[in-house]
């Protein structure tokens, strides 16, 4: 499912983009990787918002990073902790460090897909198994 990935070219440089920037960018990209996932599902257009809203929602981001931590190399781990200390608002509804691990996680999202697609990709599938 990760075929729209694994041909990007690097793009850009990333360090010239802040945190937030890049999490709002990766945010975009999880939820059409989560998209394309649910393409191919016979569901009903409400159906289908409703299953990527779950996916793409700060609980299961920080649920993903979770299952990916062991993973990640330390200038991945840095990336994602200067995202998080970066988050000083948190929506009422939702608690402080899931939302601030979920910011982590699309940073990471949004640097690997401007600076490694095929990093992104290795990424991707393991949260698919």
């Amino acid at each position: 499912m990760n075929y729209w990935i694994q041909n990007l070219v690097p793009n850009g440089s990333p360090k010239e983009i802040g945190v937030i920037q890049l999490a709002w960018l990766g945010d975009s990209v999880w939820e059409l990787h989560q998209r394309l996932r649910y393409v191919h599902f016979p569901l009903k257009s409400k159906e289908l918002h409703l299953s990527v809203v779950n996916e793409v929602k700060a609980k299961s981001q920080s649920k993903c990073l979770s299952e990916i931590e062991h993973l990640l190399n330390e200038n991945e781990i840095d990336l994602i902790r200067r995202a998080r200390n970066k988050i000083k608002r948190y929506p009422k509804s939702s608690d402080p460090t899931i939302y601030s691990r979920a910011t982590g996680f699309e940073t990471l999202i949004g640097w690997l897909f401007l600076k490694d697609p095929k990093r992104l990709s290795t990424i991707f599938e393991y949260l698919e198994n």
